[in-house]
């Protein structure tokens, strides 16, 4: 629902690895659904060093539609450091960040957006997750331990369904590149600030391509940057 005589602008930022199978339909749905809640509509993708053909999609698309927006890393630098890419290329005042694996579903938007009026912040959390069992485990406990370490943040640190305002990220740096990205671009905004609300999200099964979150690099990387900004934190305090 558009707000109003306010003028609405989003840009929606996804980061994008060996997603060929999903990432048109993925641009379809926030075509169709995000559209219309929005008067100005910006959809950046970031493709991380696929080894398919997610960037070839993406660069057709874009020339089919300016609203889209392709950036190419040449080679994979990780999750966070995609999100972190396509969140700051955003160019529009409201920005959601989210997966391009087509496991959320983006009508959902509608109730985020009146929520901004209360908060800086509307961090989605997954009431369902449809992931396998070890995934959940992992996710249940790493955002344990974020809040143990930090302080309240948000019940679901992981969850890629995240809507702020272009204030938050004109005032917060963010360094992890890697599974701690959404972990530090809370606790950092929480730092500075800002008002954080949660608000429940469906979560889908994964129909096509593959999760690389429970790889044992990537978990290790994540741990090493925790332990890195709760040093850093530790001795700037």
């Amino acid at each position: 629902m558009k707000r109003g005589d306010t003028m609405t602008s989003l840009t929606v930022s996804m980061p994008a690895y060996n997603e060929a199978e999903n990432i048109r339909p993925m641009i379809d749905m926030v075509r169709a659904k995000v559209e219309p809640l929005v008067d100005d509509l910006e959809i950046v993708v970031v493709n991380d060093g696929s080894s398919d053909n997610t960037g070839d999609i993406v660069r057709q698309i874009s020339q089919e539609d300016p609203r889209v927006r392709l950036v190419d890393h040449t080679v994979n630098q990780g999750y966070g450091a995609a999100v972190r890419d396509a969140v700051w290329a955003a160019s529009k005042e409201l920005i959601v960040f989210t997966d391009s694996d087509l496991q959320f579903d983006l009508s959902e938007l509608e109730r985020f957006l009146p929520r901004l009026k209360e908060a800086d912040l509307v961090v989605g959390y997954r009431y369902a997750r449809s992931d396998p069992w070890h995934r959940r485990f992992f996710g249940h406990g790493w955002s344990w331990l974020v809040n143990l370490l930090f302080g309240y943040t948000a019940r679901d640190i992981d969850c890629a369904f995240k809507l702020f305002k272009r204030c938050v990220i004109e005032t917060i740096h963010v360094e992890s590149g890697g599974a701690m990205f959404s972990a530090e671009f809370l606790v950092r905004a929480k730092q500075a600030g800002f008002k954080i609300v949660e608000e429940p999200v469906n979560h889908y099964p994964r129909v096509a391509g593959s999760q690389t979150g429970a790889r044992p690099d990537v978990i290790l990387r994540a741990f090493r940057e925790l332990l890195r900004l709760r040093w850093a934190m530790w001795t700037k305090a």
